[in-house]
């Protein structure tokens, strides 16, 4: 059975431990490398990121981007969005249709 997963601030993630995910509240790099990693080799089908810590990770998270599992999701933080999430989305849609779809201008 799959997993899902969560890492960020403990304010922004803590409330996802009681609809079932897993959480890894952390604001640090080598915690949160960590915790993807532990989070990537085990059973996990998603793994949600918060923006503050999907920036200190971008190596880390670049490197599954090709695989199926785990997606990786970059989300903001309980502060609000600094857009880095909508952006990576746009470039995922990019990389699979191979144009801006969603936000074109006209």
């Amino acid at each position: 059975m799959y997993r899902i997963g969560i890492i960020g601030d403990r304010e922004s993630v803590l409330c996802f431990k009681a609809v079932g995910f897993d959480v890894s509240d952390t604001t640090e790099y080598e915690e949160a490398r960590l915790a993807l990693e532990n989070f990537a080799s085990k059973n996990y089908a998603i793994i949600y990121v918060t923006e503050q810590i999907a920036k200190m990770l971008e190596s880390e998270i670049e490197m599954y981007k090709e695989s199926p599992t785990p997606a990786i999701i970059v989300i903001p933080n309980n502060r609000g969005s600094d857009g880095m999430g909508m952006r990576a989305i746009i470039k995922s849609v990019e990389r699979a249709v191979g144009a801006d779809i969603l936000f074109k201008d006209e």
